[in-house]
């Protein structure tokens, strides 16, 4: 059989044998749909010059550089959402995406801040996993001053939707804590909810919805005021040992912040594990080991590599927009696990 040559290329294609060599060569001025019928036929007939065409596509592709800040680098699931972001990156087709990641193990205001605006230095956009703070607020709108678009993840930094957002419609997803506590319960009891920190928009709206679930469907149930873990999982053990050791009724459990390794421990070596409806987030391994063994009941999970989609898509297109000042909230179906779907 004989070598496809470039004649049978532009025949396969349905072009002239001058724009075939004009995307071969790289010439300025063919249309990205063209390249690309170019392209899938020099991968139908297998023409030698494939390589060489995959080459000129991928010098096109427009080039975006983001950035990303997420929590301590030391928590599980903030290494698997950074591992989602990049993997995202490397698939994309149609743009060449590069990702600097950066973790705030001091999630001070003024350092979160700090990290916001050096990002901004070398980055086209900005992602941020962060708590509402007057500083933070300050560094978004600087950023946003210079043309740098910025998205809040997980946890929004607005009420009013000022500044875009990826992630999970958090009043919806505290009513589904309530809903399984109130439904698997086998009887209304006491119920204690552990918080990270309330300047995390997300934290506050779960409660605020798994509150508003109780009162209006099973207000036979008392539920105690929320505990801080301070995002660390030793004050999360130590504040669920001390809401067991003085609520020995108590009957559910809400981990509706960081710290859920520590909750996992505490109901282990109290010996309350499988006696409570408990509720966490995350699928880790440290979750999946207690929906195993029953300490957990339900965890309510982030879809990482369709945020991390969602907003490496939602940043080129503030990138390319022309109004500066518009802004995508972008809400992501949550998943739900329990022992038997995992």
């Amino acid at each position: 059989m004989t070598r496809p040559t470039i004649r049978d290329l532009a025949e396969a294609a349905g072009v002239s044998i001058s724009t075939a060599n004009r995307v071969l060569a790289g010439t300025d001025g063919v249309r990205a749909p063209t390249v690309a019928l170019v392209h899938e036929a020099a991968e139908r007939i297998g023409f030698y010059g494939l390589g060489t065409i995959r080459s000129q596509i991928k010098a096109r592709r427009p080039k975006y550089r983001f950035g990303f800040l997420l929590l301590q680098a030391s928590r599980t699931f903030y290494k698997s959402l950074a591992a989602a972001i990049e993997k995202t990156a490397q698939q994309f087709i149609d743009a060449d995406i590069e990702c600097t990641i950066s973790f705030a193990d001091d999630l001070s205001p003024q350092f979160v801040s700090s990290k916001l605006l050096e990002l901004g230095e070398t980055c086209q956009g900005v992602a941020v996993v962060a708590a509402v703070h007057p500083m933070i607020a300050q560094a978004v709108e600087t950023l946003k001053q210079k043309g740098i678009p910025v998205f809040a993840l997980i946890s929004q930094l607005s009420a009013t939707g000022s500044v875009n957002y990826v992630g999970l419609d958090n009043w919806k997803v505290g009513r589904t804590a309530a809903w399984a506590i109130h439904n698997i319960c086998k009887s209304p009891g006491k119920v204690g909810i552990l918080v990270g920190n309330h300047r995390f928009r997300c934290q506050e709206m779960n409660e605020s919805g798994f509150r508003s679930y109780f009162r209006e469907f099973a207000p036979e149930f008392t539920l105690l005021e929320p505990l801080s873990t301070f995002e660390t999982s030793a004050v999360a053990e130590e504040m669920a040992e001390k809401l067991l050791a003085e609520n020995q009724d108590l009957k559910g459990l809400f981990v509706a912040g960081g710290g859920i390794s520590g909750a996992i421990n505490a109901l282990r070596s109290t010996g309350r594990s499988g006696q409570l409806t408990t509720v966490g987030f995350q699928l880790m391994e440290n979750t999946r080991s207690g929906l195993l063994d029953g300490t957990l009941t339900v965890v309510i999970s982030h879809p990482l590599e369709g945020m991390a989609e969602a907003a490496i898509k939602g940043m080129i297109r503030a990138c390319n927009s022309m109004d500066a000042d518009g802004n995508q909230t972008i809400i992501l179906p949550f998943d739900l696990y329990i022992r038997e779907n995992i």
